[in-house]
């Protein structure tokens, strides 16, 4: 099981800071056809009025476009086989580390299902029976979704749906959340970008539960201009934002980086993230950490792979 500062850290990723959809994945999507791709409406340009500043609707119309991508970009995810490498800072109360942990995990495709396999604990592999362990857990997901009845699969289905409206309309809730200022133009990695700056909204009332934290969080977002993509997104929060039924609370002034990478010329997805968690556990226990996610080894999944078991030959 993954650490819950690892876990805390999905949490708040999962819904501002990358927009992706819920952990159980789509189908597929179908490849865009010429003239989908020809009707593609022409990149934003954000102009400023008479008053030298660029009106909000201009840039609530980018960050629709750039909310829309960003759900496509979930769905290719789910085409790709990757690794994922954690590292966990912990940190003393003076903020000087004191222990030094990371997993490094391979993300699988099996029957339509994205599943986390370790591979590596402090970058040395797994023993022979943590190894075991790990295959034994595939085998069973294996096993579960090769006798899964149509009526539950088409439960699954129903409920994956369910879950990507509800992903839809969150990212939709983040154009309307924030007043946004264009900061600069500046080149990142090599794409040109709008730099923007998003403050909360005053008065604004979340419509969905999931988004109820967005008045606490405050940032900058980088946006690719010619693709309508963000590159990198810059957070911080402005007040404690409470998590679950344990209490789990991350207090003000945690920070996070996003940033993603073009795979393949076809999809924008993680390439890091850092975040300083200052947390405390149902008021027993402080965590202080900086966690740091690398995302590397992207490869397009093919319905004809075939994941390899204990017990069987390659």
């Amino acid at each position: 099981m993954r650490s819950l500062s690892f876990v805390l850290a999905a949490l708040l990723l999962a819904g501002f800071a990358v927009g992706q959809e819920p952990a159980t994945p789509p189908p597929p999507p179908a490849a865009p056809t010429p003239q989908a791709a020809s009707s593609a409406p022409p990149p934003i340009e954000l102009k400023p009025d008479a008053s030298g500043t660029v009106p909000q609707e201009q840039i609530r119309e980018l960050l629709r476009r750039v909310a829309e991508k960003d759900i496509e970009n979930a769905k290719g995810l789910r085409d790709y086989t990757y690794i994922q490498r954690g590292e966990e800072h912990k940190l003393d109360g003076h903020g000087n580390v004191k222990k030094v942990e990371s997993r490094t995990s391979e993300i699988l495709e099996i029957y339509g299902e994205q599943v986390v396999r370790l591979i590596a604990k402090d970058d040395k592999p797994l023993s022979e029976k943590e190894a075991k362990k790990e295959e034994e857990k595939i085998q069973k997901i294996i096993d579960k979704r090769k006798n899964e009845s149509e009526d539950d699969r088409r439960k699954r289905q129903e409920k994956e749906e369910k879950d990507r409206e509800k992903g839809r309309q969150f990212v939709k809730e983040v154009a309307d959340a924030y007043n946004f200022r264009l900061l600069d133009s500046e080149v990142l990695d090599g794409h040109d970008t709008w730099v923007l700056e998003g403050e909360p909204r005053p008065g604004y009332e979340p419509k969905l539960r999931e988004a109820k934290f967005l008045p606490k969080l405050k940032g900058r977002l980088w946006i690719d201009k010619a693709e309508t993509q963000w590159v990198k997104l810059d957070v911080t929060t402005l007040d404690t934002i409470s998590f679950g039924l344990f209490l789990a609370r991350i207090h003000k002034g945690t920070h996070i980086v996003v940033e993603t990478t073009r795979v393949n010329e076809e999809v924008w997805l993680p390439k890091h993230v850092a975040v300083h968690i200052d947390l405390r556990l149902a008021l027993l226990k402080n965590f202080n950490v900086d966690i740091d996610l690398a995302f590397r080894d992207y490869k397009k999944f093919r319905a004809e792979s075939k994941i390899t078991v204990l017990g069987e030959t390659q």
